[in-house]
């Protein structure tokens, strides 16, 4: 089998932040500096054993960390977004 942390990228779902579908490698790979969105739990736990699937993959800090994590407010995304504008 290939790579193991890829085992679930291709199943689909749709995702309550965007609205629309996403491979589980998306979810996999879009939280802050690639790491796992904060969501992954609530969105997964019904398609397969996400906590099984964390603990062989994470280290115990790391899966800590995503269960304390929080999304930016959004004022803070769009300020960011409008500065990003202005230096274009």
């Amino acid at each position: 089998m290939a790579d193991e942390t890829k085992v679930y990228d291709e199943y689909r779902r749709r995702c309550p932040r965007l609205g629309g579908p996403v491979d589980f490698k998306y979810c996999r790979t879009s939280g802050n500096n690639g790491r796992m969105c904060w969501k992954v739990i609530d969105c997964w736990w019904e398609y397969f054993d996400i906590q099984a699937y964390l603990n062989a993959h994470l280290t115990p800090g790391e899966i800590e960390t995503l269960l304390q994590a929080r999304p930016e407010p959004k004022i803070v995304s769009l300020v960011d977004l409008i500065e990003q504008a202005k230096t274009r």
